[in-house]
């Protein structure tokens, strides 16, 4: 028979009123930032807000992850270490990592405490291929964060070859234009490693693009800015493919953002596991009721785009501008002095705020102040609107003044059954559902009370007082309680089913925390799987197994990383370390800590030549530019560009 596997939704919290609306939405699982060591240095987090956190979610069956995915220096590995206990005794599921040093600082925490998180190799690993996978798994990764560039028959052909790594994968929200991990340009232009949580957004800026001859191919475009991803429609066939996490980007994102987008990734999966029952099966608990229609176009976006998810597409970056466009809401009717009308069918509020991109391909935004019938009267008329031009909208008054209220409800359904114990009364609660996990999730109270033969009918009452969930997680309908054994025919006060009630949810809920919890990584034992052996701090890997883990084809671009050996990101001893005893020989240091000369700052699938209608292996013209092209900034900087095409990538070098 074939296993029911299990799906995650993903969602990011950039502080904790943002992490419980996605557990109120329907999030299966949560990653936050920590006070150090996260990926984006703006959204950090107490450990004690952490930790009410993993409180709130686990009530609900849903995991806590937290991001410690940046480079760790020399002088921070003890308050790393700290950090990594402190997560552990809050009780988090997981952490994502980058720096291979946190495989023996977690083997730290683990022997100190007898109990870690679960570790999962970030997405800044730059893991694109099952050799990385499969060796991930190896140094004792659970999980891996796939490259966002991946298609779907290269997720499927790394779950095929690695079936037992847990593959996570991005579905939503900004793109990098470099594989992650891997891109030094911030660091380089401005001081500001993307590897250290400080990325300065080079990509989004604007650039000229020269032949070899100094020619402008183009002029003033952000030729590396992409579109938003958004794989809403395709969340079947990534779970077909193999991911397993569902991952939305967006730990700078507002409580807003994450509520709509979370959402309606929420409701797709539910589609998808009413409709297939028999093969997935949400990772929580816990049925949401929505008070509102979820709209993607209505919160922060480029524009969207799949990406590589089917092969290689011409639509995937934004040229003209970085920033949001929102929805496209209509065009341009008729111009006034001071107004506009719009043809479209969006209906518009007061304080909407509008955009456009004009002649020059420039964004230009504007407020509506007012709105008369199908007029729209600007806070000052638009210098560049013109009749005809596409409307988007950035900014939904009534859209956002929906989403500030209470917009959800999520309560986990369970069914009573109420009977009779030989001195009093009994009642067992269970939560509703065809899952192992919540099969085995039941609790049973009692309370003693002389069996005393009632006057008047018992049943509707006792439905009555036992459906009182109130307050807590729960939920259950009058006609989900059973009454067995005639208990319906003897008396029980009101209190009495009410103390029942407190009891049986007091230990269901305990026992879905503690089903929760047990997935913390717990003492090494001697077993046959690789992946649950310990290989940290120079103990041997995984019992006879070493010189074979050693040899493990790393299967990145060989010849880069051997050229450019930053790539590895080492940055302090106990990651160089972990490298030798994996026998790979790391030469020079992380790129922070020593910058070479002319250096290869970005490895890119999006690739300038095919965008521009010039791949000829894909049917484009062929250039009559010569190369190498390089791409200018508007202070003078120039970085020269490298087409691999035997990888279908372009590199990017800083001169």
């Amino acid at each position: 028979m074939k296993e029911q596997r299990t799906l995650e939704l993903l969602a990011p919290a950039r502080d904790l009123a943002c992490a419980m609306a996605a557990v109120d939405h329907g999030a299966d699982a949560v990653y936050i930032g920590a006070s150090d060591f996260g990926a984006r240095v703006a959204a950090g987090n107490s450990v004690d807000d952490i930790h009410h956190l993993c409180d709130y979610a686990h009530r609900y069956g849903v995991r806590v992850y937290v991001t410690v995915n940046t480079l760790i220096y020399e002088d921070e590995i003890d308050k790393a270490y700290q950090l990594m206990k402190q997560l552990a005794e809050a009780k988090v599921d997981a952490l994502l990592v980058q720096d291979m040093a946190a495989i023996e600082l977690v083997a730290r925490v683990r022997r100190e405490l007898g109990y870690a998180p679960a570790l999962h190799a970030s997405t800044q690993c730059d893991t694109r291929s099952a050799g990385k996978v499969r060796w991930l798994q190896q140094q004792g990764f659970s999980r891996a964060v796939l490259a966002r560039e991946l298609s779907l028959d290269e997720i499927k052909a790394i779950h095929q070859a690695v079936p037992t790594v847990e593959l996570e994968g991005f579905v939503h929200g900004a793109l990098c234009v470099s594989y992650s991990g891997v891109c030094y340009a911030s660091q380089h232009c401005f001081g500001r490693s993307a590897n250290r949580g400080a990325c300065a957004q080079f990509c989004r800026m604007k650039f000229d693009l020269l032949d070899a001859d100094g020619h402008t191919i183009e002029h003033d475009r952000h030729l590396l800015s992409l579109k938003d991803m958004n794989r809403l429609d395709h969340l079947e066939e990534l779970a077909d493919a193999g991911i397993c996490s569902f991952k939305i980007e967006g730990r700078l994102k507002t409580a807003d953002y994450v509520k709509n987008v979370v959402s309606a990734y929420s409701r797709k999966l539910d589609d998808l596991v009413r409709r297939r029952p028999d093969d997935y099966r949400r990772a929580s608990l816990g049925k949401v009721s929505y008070g509102f229609t979820p709209d993607l176009k209505k919160t922060f976006n480029r524009g969207f785009t799949t990406y590589f998810l089917h092969g290689r597409q011409p639509d995937i970056a934004s040229f003209d501008t970085p920033k949001a466009l929102g929805e496209m809401v209509g065009h341009v009717k008729e111009l006034r002095r001071d107004s506009f009308t719009v043809a479209g069918i969006a209906a518009f509020a007061n304080g909407d705020g509008l955009c456009f991109l004009n002649d020059e391909h420039e964004l230009e935004g504007f407020r509506v102040n007012r709105v008369e019938g199908g007029r729209l009267f600007p806070f000052k008329m638009p210098t560049h609107l013109r009749k005809g031009m596409t409307l988007y909208r950035n900014q939904d008054v009534a859209f956002e003044k929906l989403l500030s209220g209470k917009t959800a409800d999520r309560r986990i359904s369970v069914a009573m059954v109420y009977g009779l114990t030989q001195n009093g009364f009994r009642l067992r609660m269970s939560v509703d559902g065809k899952s192992a996990e919540a099969k085995n999730l039941q609790a049973e109270a009692s309370v003693a009370f002389d069996h005393q033969a009632a006057k008047r009918p018992q049943a509707d009452n006792i439905r009555q007082q036992l459906a009182k969930l109130g307050t807590t997680v729960f939920h259950c309908e009058p006609a989900d309680i059973t009454i067995e054994q005639g208990a319906d025919e003897l008396f029980i006060p009101s209190s009495l089913l009410s103390e029942l009630r407190r009891e049986a949810v007091e230990s269901l809920q305990k026992k879905i925390v503690e089903s929760t919890e047990q997935n913390q990584v717990l003492p090494t034992k001697d077993t046959d799987g690789p992946q649950q052996t310990e290989m940290y701090g120079g103990e041997k890997c995984c019992r006879d197994t070493e010189q074979v883990e050693r040899n493990v084809n790393f299967e990145q671009p060989q010849d880069l990383y051997n050229a450019y050996s930053y790539l590895y990101n080492v940055a302090n001893h106990l990651a160089r370390q972990f490298y030798e005893r994996q026998g790979i020989k790391v030469e020079a240091p992380a790129f922070e800590l020593k910058e070479p000369g002319k250096a290869l700052v970005m490895q890119c699938r999006h690739c300038l030549r095919y965008a521009l209608g010039h791949c000829v292996r894909r049917g484009g013209t062929a250039p009559r530019w010569r190369e190498p092209l390089t791409l200018r900034l508007g202070d003078g900087r120039r970085f020269r560009l490298e087409f691999r095409c035997d990888l279908c990538q372009m590199n990017i070098y800083a001169e």
